[in-house]
């Protein structure tokens, strides 16, 4: 198929494309990414009309366009992309197509009503990627090419969206075309760049071609004129031409076309009136020449500038005020004067056109125009959220109507996982501004917006709505609640407790004072280090251990006993018997669950915790399936499902399943990646992973990452899983830098005893100690061994003992060590803890000269070591 009219001097970018739609459409189906990148009227729109040309016969080519007055639409792009070929199938099949990812993904395309907790974005983005990929495999026959114009212009939603699925198309039968204006990508969006930038650089990206294009040159320019004009055009012309358009293709050609209209020769003697031509082509030449046809094609133009892309006549009508009749005679003046294009919907010919017509709207004409579109779109049932952008432009005036939109919009973005374009509408909304008695609410709310993608707008905004009257008591600790949350994911633990402590002491009694003190003693138990620990302990138990979990409250508190009792090493079977109490028949009650926003995931995480650290994993790994399920349902699949695959990975580092465990702590740690860097779930999964490389005596991978997350001093504020320092001197101990693993050893035992937290699986630091210190001071070494010793029969469980009986044997006679050994190999088998059953039997082996038992025991050492 031939283009409309010839691409000049395209032929690098047009073969580049060719290969790639060769590549997608060959045996091996290989997909990519092709970027063009060019300033406005180079003929990026143009090359990729010819490219949808070249790829019509052999591929399904579904395509997109940004829009400038569009950008704050979440999903634009994307539904723009997707929705026209999921509504060709029938409701059942596109729910298939969509598995369990439905719920999640459907509403943000616009194919569904949300349902469910508020979704993650980045579960959304996971779920466009499974529906994508699906499709792209369903389409193999005829490879699917998505094509993306004006991407500058693209929602942020679609931006990041593509930033991420991009960079794994070699994984899949799909081509991407893209093309963008680069100087406005970076100013709008430098973030989406750089982060894209990386991506690229990640291993298994797919084949990434860029090219920029470049203007015309006078041989070329001169080919563009004649070709339109005539051979007759004289160099002379030609050359005026490229002078006056710099070699723009669009320029170029509306400039010929003018040419044309005024019936010029294209000689010599002419060449100086091309430059007047030239500027009606654009900017306020283009204005003028707008206003020549008339007020009625003025204002409807205007309309449609403000309407932005996907222009609907009778919605343009209505905002200009016109009949039917009226607008079809506009749109046919604009038609024919090359400013508008299409029947219904409309587009601009050109973004540059659009923009122009934009821009030369009256300030407050545009903002009346806004207006009345936000109240048009209303009218038509569109809802809150399709009225939003307009209602973003219009100025604040003490429209309490419009707050109220602004918020029921808020509402709607947040329910399709686009907390940015509800933050945006809701910081609108206060500028209104809203009455003195909403204004706390509405930074409540806009607090909440926040939580997931910025923790410290989070703490501002809800410090202000606590500093001010409007909030009742029950929303009030649920503000209080919510910002101790985000200070601690902010790394300010101790910050998060002062705030529920002062709010705890003016809540009068009830559920809301026990919400907040058990989110007190959470938050002040989580820290690295803190002033009183077993003052603490001893309020927590006063305030727990008579409680029978009857409500949530009092489940919460449970959770929390049983917790810090785990880490102090109480007896092993009266934890257990407080986590029974915070559970009903083994589960999270409603209300606790791990996607109930009212606790947080974080109760349910610590009676996991708990469970594994007292021998019960079979419960941990139960509650832990459980976090994956319903992060998955719910389309949480940033930081929360990350940290669910580091605590099942933590399940099998603890049961010496520790090929499993490296693998659930990898992709832990990749869908961290994802998210950011630095965060908790970062800390706790490097933590075990460096842990479980280890055991499996991998020490140089265990250093990568170490030295990748930056795993060492300083430390967070909250405490990492298990203890990091322990974890770091074991590291430190296997590269053989003693006297740093002895330092680092002895500074985890200065923090944890005086806290008293004695739980040596947990935090191993006086065993690991005892051995470091065995040569150059035994005596030191066996009263550190045996004080462990102590703890551990206090806490009771067959992991525990059987590791401290292991390092009490170090320093005991032959004979004695021999009993010893033979005590710990008995504990360790009734344990789950397959690692340390292996090692003691190693040492049993040794101890009694065995050699058989020696053999058996490398051999059971070894497989677990290298099972995968």
């Amino acid at each position: 198929m031939k283009p409309s009219r010839p691409l000049y001097e395209r032929e690098p970018e047009l073969a580049a494309a060719a290969r790639a739609v060769d590549d997608l459409c060959g045996a091996q189906a290989v997909g990519g990414l092709l970027v063009f990148s060019g300033e406005a009227g180079l003929g990026k729109t143009a090359l990729l009309a010819e490219i949808r040309a070249m790829a019509a016969d052999r591929c399904t080519v579904w395509s997109a366009r940004g829009g400038e007055t569009v950008t704050s639409v979440p999903f634009h792009v994307v539904r723009q992309l997707l929705q026209p070929a999921l509504d060709r199938f029938p409701p059942d099949e596109t729910r298939a197509l969509f598995g369990d990812w439905y719920d999640t993904t459907a509403p943000a395309l616009g194919l569904a009503e949300p349902s469910g907790p508020q979704p993650d974005p980045q579960g959304v983005r996971d779920g466009l990627d499974f529906v994508v990929a699906r499709l792209a495999s369903r389409l193999s026959h005829r490879p699917l090419l998505l094509m993306v114009d004006d991407a500058h212009w693209a929602d942020g939603e679609s931006l990041t969206w593509l930033a991420s699925f991009t960079a794994r198309l070699g994984e899949l039968p799909l081509l991407v075309v893209q093309a963008h204006r680069p100087q406005e990508l970076a100013e709008r969006n430098a973030s989406y760049v750089a982060d894209r930038d990386a991506e690229r650089g990640s291993d298994g990206q797919g084949a990434t071609t860029r090219v920029a294009l470049r203007a015309l040159t006078p041989d070329a320019t001169a080919e563009l004129v004649r070709a339109a004009l005539g051979e007759h055009a004289d160099d002379p012309f030609c050359r005026e031409v490229w002078a006056v358009t710099g070699g723009n293709p669009y320029e170029a050609v509306e400039l010929v076309a003018k040419v044309q209209d005024q019936e010029l020769a294209p000689i010599e003697e002419s060449a100086g009136q091309l430059r007047e031509l030239g500027a009606s082509a654009r900017g306020s030449g283009l204005v003028a020449r707008l206003e020549r046809l008339g007020t009625n094609a003025n204002r409807f133009a205007w309309a449609a500038a403000v309407l932005g892309t996907d222009i609907s006549q009778e919605l343009a009508a209505t905002l200009a005020g016109m009949s039917s009749a009226e607008a079809a005679d506009c749109t046919a003046r604009l038609r024919d004067a090359r400013i508008v294009s299409g029947f219904d919907p409309l587009e601009f010919v050109h973004p540059l056109i659009a923009t122009a017509v934009y821009r030369s709207i009256p300030p407050a004409t545009r903002t009346a125009m806004h207006g009345r579109a936000a109240w048009a779109i209303t009218r038509a049932g569109l809802g809150a959220a399709a009225a939003s952008r307009h209602l973003l432009e219009v100025h604040p005036d003490d429209d309490q109507e419009l707050v109220a939109q602004l918020r029921e919009a808020a509402g709607q973005h947040l329910a399709v996982g686009a907390p940015e374009a509800a933050r945006r509408c809701l910081e609108r909304a206060l500028e209104e501004p809203p009455r003195p008695k909403d204004r706390a609410v509405l930074l409540y709310e806009l607090g909440c917006a926040t939580l997931l993608s910025s923790p410290p707008t989070t703490v501002q905004h809800l410090r202000a709505a606590l500093d001010m009257p409007g909030l009742d008591d029950g929303l009030r600790v649920d503000a209080t609640f919510r910002l101790a949350a985000a200070l601690a994911h902010n790394n300010q633990l101790k910050e998060a407790a002062i705030s529920l402590a002062a709010e705890a002491a003016r809540t009068a009694p009830g559920p809301g004072l026990m919400r907040l003190q058990a989110a007190h003693f959470m938050w002040e138990g989580m820290q690295a280090t803190e002033d009183d620990g077993p003052a603490r302990s001893r309020r927590l138990t006063r305030n727990a251990d008579h409680l029978k979990g009857r409500d949530n409250a009092e489940r919460a508190l449970l959770t929390l006993r049983a917790f810090d009792a785990m880490l102090r090493g109480e007896n092993a079977q009266l934890i257990v018997d407080l986590c029974e109490r915070a559970l009903i028949d083994g589960s999270p009650a409603r209300g606790l669950g791990w996607t109930d926003s009212e606790w947080g995931f974080e109760l349910p995480t610590m009676v996991g915790i708990t469970y594994a650290f007292t021998d019960q994993l079979d419960r941990a790994e139960s509650l832990f399936g459980e976090a994956v399920r319903a992060f998955e349902i719910s389309g949480w699949s940033g930081a929360h499902l990350a940290f669910a695959h580091t605590l099942l990975g933590m399940v099998h580092r603890r049961r010496g399943r520790l090929a499993e465990a490296e693998g659930f702590l990898r992709e832990g740690l990749r869908l961290a990646d994802r998210v950011g860097s630095g965060l908790p779930v970062h800390w706790d999964a490097a933590c075990l992973l460096i842990d479980t490389l280890l055991a499996r005596g991998r020490v140089a991978e265990a250093r990568k990452i170490a030295d990748r997350y930056h795993f060492g001093p300083p430390y967070p504020s909250a405490m990492v899983l298990p203890d990091g320092p322990c974890v770091r001197g074991r590291l430190l101990l296997a590269e053989g830098r003693k006297e740093e693993a002895i330092a680092e050893l002895e500074a985890a035992g200065a923090a944890l005893e005086p806290r008293e937290r004695h739980n040596g699986i947990w935090a191993p630091w006086a065993g690991d100690l005892a051995r470091a210190l065995a040569d150059d001071d035994p005596g030191r070494a066996a009263h550190l061994a045996a004080r462990a010793r102590v703890h551990a029969e206090r806490f009771g469980t067959d992991t525990a003992i059987g590791e401290a009986l292991r390092c009490v044997s170090l320093f005991a006679p032959p004979e004695e060590a021999e009993q010893l050994l033979a005590d710990a190999l008995r504990h360790l088998e009734k344990s789950s803890s397959a690692y340390e059953h292996a090692l003691a039997r190693v040492d049993y082996g040794v101890a009694i000269g065995s050699h058989r038992e020696l053999a058996r025991a490398q051999q059971a050492r070894a497989s677990i070591r290298s099972a995968e």
